[in-house]
C-alpha cells in the first residue's frame, strides 16, 4: 500500500516493500500533484503484483557509461572516441561509485554546474550530449526509469567565442575565396583551404579525400572516409553514418582541381593532400591554420581556424536561403537538430528578413484588393 507526503510544492510516494526480510521501501518525489504521485505509484504496485521488480539494476553510473562507450563507439575514430572517454573520466570523478538509478535531475544539474566553473558552454553541451545518449539507451534497456538529463541548463562561467566570431560573413568569404585562388601556385595548402571554404568538409574528411573521390563529370566529391591526421594511423571512419555523402561542388573549383591532378605526384594512398615530409603523411592542421591566418590578416579580416571555414560555409548557405534540411545533409550532420543548435544565430537573422517579406506580401495583397 502506498502512502503520500507533500514536500514543499511537490508530492512523494512511498511504497512499502520487504527485500530478503528487510524493509526496503520504494520512494519517488517531484510530482506536481498528489494525483500524479498516485498514478505513478499505481504502476509500480501493479508491477510488484505481477512479480516485476521496479529495481531492475544497480549499475554504477561511471562503469555503465564506460562500457556503453566501448560497446557503441569505435576506437578507430580516435578523436571522437577520446572525447567520449574524457566524458567518462569526468563522470567518474564527480559521481564516483554512485548508482545510475539513484541519480536525480538536480544532482546531475549540480554536476553540470560544477563542470561549467572551468569549461565553456559548448564543452558542457558536448558532455551532456554524450551522457544523454547513454541515459536514453539505459532507459530503452529498462535499467532506469527516468531521464535525469532532460531539460537541464548549461551554465558556464568561462567566456567563449560566439558562433559569430568563429566564422566569416558573406562578404568576407567572397574576399577570402578570391585571395585563395590567387595563391594556389604557392602551396598545396591553399587548395585545401579553398576546398574547405566551398564544401564545408571537416578537416579529417579533406585529408581523407582520394583522387578517385572526385567525379569531374558530375562536379561531385564523394566523402567516404577520413584521415587520422592526429595519430597518423591512416584512413579512419567518418564521424557519423550521415557523414558519408556526395557533395556537389561548383565547376570553377572542380576545374582547378582537375588541372592540379595533371601535375600532382601520386602516392601509395591515392590521397590528394598527401605530405611525404609529415609524420602523419598529410597536410597538418597547424600548417594550414597558419596559412589561413596569414591570408586573412593580409585581407584585414579577423583570423579564424580552418574549422571556422566549415562554419562559414554552412552559415553562408543558410543566410542565402538554402533549406536547413539540405544544409544538414550537405554538412553530414547527424540530424537537423544539430544544424539548428549550432546555427540558430543565422536563422535569427533570416527570421527578420522573412518577417519583412511576409509583411510585404500582405501589403501587396492589400493594394490589389482595393
Amino acid at each position: 500500500m502506498a502512502s503520500f507526503q507533500q514536500r514543499g510544492k511537490t508530492w512523494q510516494y512511498t511504497i512499502s516493500r520487504y527485500t530478503n526480510g528487510k524493509y526496503d521501501p520504494i520512494r519517488k518525489g517531484g510530482f506536481r500533484t498528489k494525483g500524479e504521485a498516485k498514478k505513478a505509484a499505481d504502476i509500480i504496485e501493479g508491477e510488484l503484483a505481477r512479480g516485476v521488480s521496479p529495481v531492475i539494476s544497480k549499475d554504477v553510473f561511471a562503469d555503465y557509461f564506460e562500457q556503453w562507450v566501448k560497446d557503441t563507439k569505435t576506437p578507430r575514430a580516435k578523436p571522437t572516441y577520446k572525447r567520449y572517454m574524457d566524458s567518462v573520466n569526468t563522470v567518474r570523478e564527480f559521481f564516483k561509485q554512485e548508482k545510475m538509478q539513484d541519480i536525480k535531475k538536480r544532482q546531475y544539474q549540480l554536476f553540470l554546474n560544477e563542470y561549467g566553473e572551468t569549461h565553456a558552454y559548448a564543452t558542457i553541451r558536448k558532455l551532456n550530449s554524450h551522457v544523454r545518449a547513454c541515459v536514453k539507451d539505459a532507459i530503452d534497456e529498462e535499467r532506469i526509469r527516468s531521464d535525469f538529463t532532460r531539460g537541464v541548463e548549461f551554465n558556464s562561467k568561462v567566456i567563449s567565442k560566439t558562433s559569430e566570431e568563429r566564422h566569416l560573413n558573406y562578404e568576407e568569404s567572397i574576399e577570402l575565396i578570391a585571395e585563395l585562388k590567387r595563391r594556389l601556385n604557392r602551396s598545396l595548402g591553399y587548395y585545401l583551404l579553398l576546398l574547405a571554404a566551398v564544401s564545408g568538409l571537416r578537416f579529417g574528411e579533406l585529408c581523407g579525400l582520394k583522387r578517385s573521390d572526385f567525379d569531374f563529370r558530375n562536379s561531385i566529391i564523394k566523402v567516404r572516409q577520413a584521415w587520422d591526421y592526429k595519430e597518423g594511423t591512416g584512413f579512419a571512419p567518418l564521424k557519423t553514418t550521415k557523414s558519408a555523402r556526395d557533395v556537389k561542388i561548383d565547376e570553377v573549383t572542380m576545374g582547378l582541381f582537375k588541372e592540379l591532378f595533371k601535375t600532382l605526384p601520386t602516392n601509395i594512398y591515392g590521397t590528394v593532400f598527401y605530405n611525404p615530409k609529415s609524420q602523419n603523411k598529410t597536410l597538418t592542421n597547424e600548417a594550414t591554420n597558419k596559412l589561413l591566418k596569414k591570408t586573412l590578416e593580409s585581407l584585414n579580416i579577423e583570423p579564424i581556424s580552418i574549422h571556422g571555414l566549415r562554419h562559414t560555409h554552412i552559415s553562408v548557405l543558410l543566410y542565402k536561403g538554402v533549406s536547413v534540411q539540405f544544409v544538414s545533409e550537405r554538412a553530414g550532420h547527424t540530424d537537423i537538430e544539430t544544424t539548428l543548435k549550432h546555427y540558430s544565430h543565422v536563422l535569427k537573422e533570416m527570421r527578420k528578413e522573412e518577417e519583412e517579406k511576409s509583411v510585404q506580401i500582405m501589403r501587396d495583397i492589400q493594394s490589389i484588393a482595393l
